[in-house]
């Protein structure tokens, strides 16, 4: 039955709203801020992360929803809600977060004062120490402060994304004229103050600001005053006719910054006067959603996070360096040329990833190095190693992504840079991402040529690599590296591969493949032998692979899929997912490698499963609308890494992972009597790395065991 077909009113008995279960994952997210077991500081971070995921959503998910509803577009979600019903269940459960958000902000106040670390108030603060304050504010703040006049003379002045500002209304000495002033907080202004003194004590800033108001505005009286800040409409769409992609980015990222207000935060307490005259000079709508709180900008306490409170944190961790990279002497070419191996970020060391480009770039026999570029940060030794090797003469071809969203900056800054150098630099489509992390090197060997390729499931970012589980996969195979190089040529020179020996990729192939493979359970399942899957995402959307999904289940396939983030997909619903269990797990870590495996008629796991990474999520965007690869795993040692340890950690992990239920609600799963915690498991255990051998020696690594 297809989606068309299917009466509207049973869609949502079918699917959960893509939107409102991103919610549910930024509740979770938020939840482990009043996780008990992590470090004070920890929680703190947990809190924040949930100001900055809710922030992101409303600037995208909330604006793309608001585009459509101003423009008259009812296309129902795959639930079948209209534009407008899904902005009123939004604006109910983001509601209901934020008023989270403060009780847990307020609980952490406290817990952490009875650590010695306080956010006062002005009122706790002592004259010696406020006369010190006075100082700092006159030489550190006042000098970026501009005060602004709201009359006619002085319209309301654009204010940024973010960007955060106090309003206040006075009365101007001598006359008692009653003026209104806007003060901009700019961004370089820290949200928390250190209150000198003993003790680790902090005070907002805001509330200095508004002490000492009396110097920006001399011979005034002050009347009242409150915070305010707003999120702008910052997607950017790509016009299917942009003729030039850099020079339409430039132009995009400045209109972006001026994008409608979606949100707007209010300060408790803020007069009704001053309220209605921000929404006017905004320009605000009845449909701008409107909050209020005690503190507004929730991802600012981030900077408390970063104090050196090291007690209050996790203990410190260092990725490992892979033992096969080591036993090479940190030549990556003679450890992948022994044997394909992977790497699991961030228990194992990024660096491996870098080297093997800079390897290559001061690597004489090294002739062509091709290389695609997502998100690769402010910092990157990537870069640089790809612009030596251009300046060293050797052939560079780097694809990058400038529809890489908020990112989109900072990448035609790489782009000008790595042309500079020599670099050949290729944008890819106009209507699509090119979302595959893959890095390619041919070398001179034997008189022969020989190519060596790198796929990761995340970015060649190095501060994400230190927080998102990710696999890194190094292989020299003949067959994966042709295929890798008709996925470059695909990409750069709008070649369609005629044949793929290994690979699967999207929009091409790779919906198909996946459909197939479930059929293939499906068989399976209906001759009565053992079929299962393991699938491991950050969101599972597609209607039509869900769709299977459902028919696979009621055939009798057993389904385990982990879904770190949003799942439209409704388990355990009898006569349509009996055979579906779903969990999520947050922890220290972001869950974001990409995995999934298929029993092939034995079960899992075993040996010969047929087992997939990949740096797709399975989402309409992924499969039909971003160039993405999905690269099967036959090698014995790394089948057994991925199967046997991680994606049975995953399933085994029961102190930092939920349950999503058949109403869409999520449980927390009890640890019951053998605590498992995957994050700790791997952060403990030796690399694993290319060591199958000596793994089935060791006694070091105790075997992980899934129970049914």
């Amino acid at each position: 039955m297809t989606k068309k077909n299917k009466k509207p009113k049973a869609l949502h008995k079918r699917y959960f709203n893509r939107e409102l279960s991103w919610l549910k994952f930024n509740w979770r997210v938020l939840e482990e801020a009043d996780n008990s077991s992590y470090p004070l500081l920890e929680r703190l971070r947990f809190l924040s992360i949930s100001g900055s995921n809710l922030d992101e959503f409303f600037m995208v998910r909330v604006a793309g929803l608001m585009g459509q509803q101003s423009r008259g577009i009812d296309e129902p979600s795959v639930d079948g809600r209209t534009p407008r019903q899904q902005l009123k269940a939004i604006a109910k459960d983001s509601d209901a977060l934020m008023v989270r958000q403060q009780k847990i902000w307020a609980k952490l106040k406290r817990r952490l004062a009875s650590e010695n670390v306080k956010i006062v108030a002005l009122s706790s603060v002592g004259k010696i120490a406020m006369k010190q304050l006075e100082k700092h504010f006159t030489e550190q703040i006042l000098p970026m402060l501009t005060p602004q006049a709201l009359d006619p003379a002085h319209p309301f002045p654009f204010i940024p994304n973010l960007g955060r500002s106090l309003i206040f209304d006075m009365l101007r000495k001598p006359d008692a004229e009653n003026v209104r002033q806007l003060v901009m907080v700019p961004a370089a202004v820290p949200r928390f103050i250190r209150v000198p003194g003993k003790g680790d004590r902090f005070l907002a800033v805001d509330a200095l600001i508004k002490r000492f108001v009396g110097q920006l505005f001399p011979n005034h009286k002050l009347l009242s005053a409150g915070s305010f800040r707003i999120t702008r409409d910052s997607d950017i769409e790509v016009a299917e006719e942009a003729e030039d992609l850099v020079r339409y980015f430039r132009s995009a990222i400045q209109r972006r910054r001026r994008g409608i207000v979606i949100r707007l935060e209010l300060e408790n307490g803020l007069p009704d006067e001053l309220e209605a005259l921000i929404r006017e000079g905004l320009g605000c709508g009845p449909d701008v959603i409107t909050d209020n709180a005690a503190f507004i900008g929730m991802a600012d306490i981030d900077q408390l996070v970063d104090q050196d409170f090291p007690k209050l944190k996790f203990t410190a961790f260092a990725p490992r360096m892979p033992e096969r990279v080591r036993e090479h002497d940190g030549d990556c070419f003679a450890a992948i040329r022994q044997k394909d191996f992977v790497i699991h970020h961030p228990y194992e060391s990024f660096e491996v990833v870098r080297d093997f480009v800079e390897q290559a770039a001061n690597d004489p026999d090294v002739v062509a190095i091709k290389q695609t570029l997502y998100r690769a940060g402010k910092q990157s030794q990537i870069i640089r190693s790809l612009c030596r090797a251009a300046e060293a003469g050797k052939s560079v071809t780097a694809v990058v992504e400038l529809k890489a969203r908020f990112d989109e900056e900072q990448n035609l800054m790489w782009a000008s840079q790595l042309e500079n150098a020599g670099v050949q630099v290729v944008y890819g489509f106009v209507d699509m991402k090119t979302h595959a992390k893959l890095s390619m090197v041919v070398r001179r060997e034997d008189g022969k040529l020989r190519t060596y390729c790198h796929f990761g499931t995340g970015n060649y970012h190095p501060i994400t690599a230190r927080i998102y589980t990710d696999f890194s996969y190094f292989t020299a195979d003949e067959a994966i590296c042709r295929d890798a190089a008709q996925l470059f040529n695909y990409i750069t020179g709008y070649i369609k591969p005629q044949r793929l020996d290994t690979l699967s990729m999207s929009p091409l192939y790779m919906r198909e493949d996946i459909m197939r493979l479930i059929d293939d359970e499906i068989a399976h399942a209906k001759a009565g032998r053992p079929a299962a899957m393991w699938v491991k995402l950050n969101a599972l959307v597609d209607d039509k692979i869900i769709d299977k999904l459902y028919e696979a289940s009621e055939a009798g396939v057993e389904i385990d899929m982990m879904i770190r983030g949003i799942c439209c997909l409704r388990p355990g619903v009898r006569g349509m997912s009996s055979r579906i269990r779903v969990k999520s797990t947050v922890g220290r870590f972001l869950e974001h490698s990409r995995a999934w495996a298929f029993g092939a008629g034995h079960g899992l796991p075993h040996p010969q499963a047929k087992l997939f990474i990949s740096s797709a999520d399975w989402m309409q965007r992924n499969l039909d609308r971003r160039v993405e690869y999905m690269l099967p795993i036959t090698d014995p040692t790394v089948h057994s890494q991925v199967m046997d340890q991680v994606l049975v950690a995953n399933l085994l992990d029961n102190q930092q992972s939920w349950t999503l239920q058949s109403d869409g609600s999520y449980e927390r799963i009890a640890r019951g009597e053998r605590p498992f915690n995957l994050h700790q498991y791997f952060m403990h255990n030796p690399s694993l790395s290319g060591r199958g051998e000596a793994l089935a020696e060791r006694k070091d690594v105790p075997e992980l065991r899934l129970a049914r």
